[in-house]
């Protein structure tokens, strides 16, 4: 199988980070290598500079390459930035005169659900199915084979802004690569970084990027709500830059170096001194006014995030609480700043890579970083789509099945 690569890009605003593997011939997916490189030509989630962004791609392209020429062949990148997140109800008919559930009525009713009315510069991402009633009986998973006479389903509509979402696969394209598949970030996340029984139990799942922040929110092993907000940990780094005199490079290095989340841990009296850090800057700081500078603007991030809690009513109502991912959740004392902000249960996500066998302990390692979380997302979720749910043999022998009817006369 010449195709049997897939690869999952992250696109982010400060960094593209990249996860391949191979599909083998017994259906085991085997995670060859990460990759990481910088990223240009993005804002806030959207692509403000098309030539940058492709020239960023074609870096990160390159790359990739060195594993295989067919390494790019099946590419699943993530959507992020103007999404919408909306529910929607379809109603049929059960069709048969014995009321029982075919597929066919499955089929109706979720086209159904789909019947939204949309702006035209707008586009569906996922339609994702939350629960059956079948004559008023509700969270079913599965109403097939089952009697009634009314099918209705509940479904959560994804949708993006049009020309975003156009102009990144056309950077994707321009970089001499096709798209195998769009992903919403949060999805992604949740794919390599929730368990089922986090997700059964009540979890939100808080992504901290550089550009923006996502959140989506699960309980009874349903999505019941997603949100991304226009601010990052690059809001942070541009915040202390202006606090500090300095440059945003040098703001980003304190940051990361001596920046904390937790004010009380921050003593006034550690000075920092910043002409270590940049020569151009001559001037030592306190680690307390680093954390402070870095406080104000966190608070603002899970405002936004509680707020939307507070719109679904589950604002400390969830037992797992608050799970994050991405480059912002480094940040020292971030986990003890969230339980305080949210008063919710929190902890760092760990990539759960468990059906992915890793060929070295090193490759292991670094995708244990939560800053890959969707990178490694978008490979499981384009394996499901491609092999079945399992990434296994079963999804792999349908693969070929298909592919050999489609040779026969």
């Amino acid at each position: 199988m010449a195709n049997n690569f897939i690869t999952g890009l992250d696109i982010g605003s400060q960094s593209l980070k990249a996860a391949v593997a191979e599909v083998k011939s017994d259906g085991r997916t085997v995670l060859v290598n990460l990759f990481k490189t910088p990223s240009g030509g993005m804002r806030k989630g959207s692509v403000d500079d098309l030539a940058e962004m492709t020239r960023s791609l074609n870096i990160m392209f390159g790359e990739i390459k060195k594993v295989s020429k067919n390494a790019l062949k099946n590419l699943f990148i993530n959507a992020n930035g103007d999404v919408h997140v909306q529910s929607s109800r379809g109603i049929v008919a059960v069709s048969r005169a014995d009321n029982e559930v075919y597929q066919d009525d499955i089929d109706r009713a979720i086209q159904a659900s789909q019947a939204i009315k949309l702006p035209s510069n707008r586009m569906v991402l996922h339609a994702i199915t939350k629960e059956f009633v079948v004559d008023g009986i509700g969270d079913i998973r599965d109403p097939l084979g089952m009697s009634g006479n009314r099918l209705e389903v509940n479904s959560l509509i994804i949708d993006a802004f049009g020309p975003s979402i156009k102009n990144l696969t056309k950077c994707v394209e321009m970089a001499g690569v096709s798209v195998g598949g769009l992903i919403f970030s949060p999805l992604a996340d949740s794919m390599a970084s929730l368990s089922k029984n986090q997700k059964d139990l009540g979890v939100a799942l808080v992504d901290v990027g550089f550009g923006t922040t996502s959140l989506c929110v699960y309980e009874e092993n349903k999505l019941i709500h997603c949100a991304v907000f226009p601010v990052g940990s690059g809001n942070i780094t541009n915040d202390l830059a202006i606090g500090l005199k300095t440059s945003v490079e040098a703001a980003e290095a304190v940051k990361l170096t001596y920046g904390s989340a937790n004010l009380k841990g921050a003593s006034g009296r550690e000075q920092v001194d910043l002409k270590k850090i940049d020569p151009d800057t001559r001037s030592n700081v306190s680690r307390r006014f680093i954390a402070e500078i870095i406080e104000v603007r966190l608070a603002e991030i899970f405002e936004f995030v509680n707020n939307e809690l507070k719109i679904i009513g589950k604002a400390s109502q969830l037992p797992v609480g608050v799970v994050l991912v991405g480059g912002g959740c480094k940040l020292s004392g971030i986990v003890d700043f969230v339980k305080e902000e949210m008063d919710l249960p929190a902890q760092i996500g760990i990539p759960d890579i468990a059906s992915v066998e890793s060929p070295n302990g090193e490759i292991s390692l670094q995708a244990e970083d939560p800053q890959f979380v969707g990178a490694l997302g978008l490979l499981m979720e384009g394996r499901n789509r491609m092999f079945g749910d399992s990434g296994g043999g079963g999804g792999l022998k349908n693969w070929l099945k298909n592919a050999i009817n489609n040779l026969l006369p």
